[in-house]
């Protein structure tokens, strides 16, 4: 994806802004009086989302009875022009306090002194809305709160809806838009980038190969040609070698810039490149982590499998196997002279595999002996 265009992300907030906390409790009258009730004690004002017009009038008697003392009114789109511009004007200007309203607040509303907004069936609501609601609060110095208030707990959420809530609780620090926008991508699916649909099954196909069909559709369609699934796709190529292989947070904090060194790397075609690119690394950020000399050594093994015929390459502690595509062009001698070399490490399997044991604990040691077995692999042109 992100060959279509760069991501540039913000993640500092305004000076003194403090995140909204955030708070998922089954619908209570206890819960929506006391959240009211602190909110004006302290001469703010409260956001009441209650998204079905044919009963928000009964909603908004019910908090009548709740908080007597509150100057309520009620905002929806269904309202006649006029009314609703002195539904808001009156909220802006203090002379209500309580607005009991639909989604119609969820963009151009900016009111400072309303710090608490208290969201009605959340279960109902897209991860991105909740995002969008909640962010109705908090506009100023103030401490903001939200209540996502879901039915009680008999009513059976479905398992979209209990990671969304979860997912934007966990995501409240001010700047988490993109991670909860990939929370998203992971809950939802994605969608159809070069299509309408707006959802998808992203983990049906596998993200490896839905990026693969991606950037082959994207390719063809830039060079003017139409693409065809039928058609095999270009080969792949996996190196895993079972420990932890990237740029750790402490190394590269800031998350654009570690998606664009992945984009980089993924997109290396040999090794100068390869190691013109570790040398940047080292200048930029300082010597790398165990993890970070992880990744460059698979992304090294992977340039030398792609020149090998070798399908995937897989290398743990208690041994792997190296897979072949089925029209490889490789030298069969050559892998009876690697076999005949280690005879206790090595062995033949049916399906164009090799497999591996006794392999060293060490990655380092055990990404070496992977490498002579490739640079022993000999081909046929």
């Amino acid at each position: 994806m992100g060959g279509l265009r760069d991501l540039s992300l913000i993640t500092t907030p305004p000076a003194n802004r403090l995140a909204v906390k955030t708070f998922v409790v089954p619908y209570n009258p206890v819960v929506v009086s006391d959240a009211i009730n602190r909110e004006l004690a302290r001469g703010g004002q409260v956001f009441y989302l209650h998204n079905k017009v044919q009963t928000i009038h009964d909603v908004y008697e019910g908090i009548k009875q709740l908080v007597p003392h509150a100057r309520i009114d009620v905002g929806h789109g269904q309202m006649k022009k006029r009314e609703l511009e002195r539904v808001m004007s009156d909220f802006y200007h203090r002379k209500s306090n309580v607005l009991v309203c639909t989604t119609i607040i969820e963009s151009g509303i900016d009111i400072p002194n309303a710090n608490t907004i208290i969201i009605d069936r959340a279960d109902k609501f897209g991860l991105a809305q909740l995002h969008q609601l909640r962010g109705r609060v908090g506009r100023s110095t103030r401490q903001a709160y939200a209540y996502l208030l879901t039915p009680d707990d008999d009513v059976i959420f479905t398992v979209d809806a209990k990671q969304r809530l979860d997912a934007i609780v966990k995501s409240d620090d001010l700047g988490s838009g993109f991670s909860l926008s990939m929370h998203d991508l992971e809950i939802r699916g994605a969608g159809e980038i070069l299509g309408q649909q707006q959802h998808g099954q992203l983990e049906s196909i596998g993200f490896t190969l839905y990026m693969q069909m991606l950037n082959y559709t994207v390719d063809t369609i830039k060079s003017g040609g139409m693409p065809n699934f039928e058609d095999p796709l270009p080969m792949t190529h996996e190196v895993n070698l079972e420990t932890t292989a990237l740029f750790p947070d402490d190394y590269i904090p800031n998350t654009h810039t570690r998606l664009v060194l992945y984009k980089r790397l993924a997109s290396l075609t040999t090794q100068f490149e390869l190691d013109q690119f570790k040398a940047e690394m080292i200048d930029r950020f300082g010597t790398l982590p165990d993890s970070a000399e992880v990744l460059f050594l698979t992304t090294h093994l992977k340039l030398l499998a792609q020149r090998k015929g070798v399908k995937r390459v897989i290398a743990g502690e208690r041994g792997g196997t190296i897979e072949f595509f089925p029209d490889a062009d490789v030298n069969p001698q050559s892998i009876t002279s690697m076999v005949l070399a280690h005879p206790r490490r090595l062995k033949v399997l049916q399906g164009h595999k090799l497999s591996m044991t006794e392999l060293p604990e060490d990655v380092t040691e055990r990404g070496y002996f992977v490498e002579q077995c490739l640079n022993n692999i000999g081909l046929m042109t």
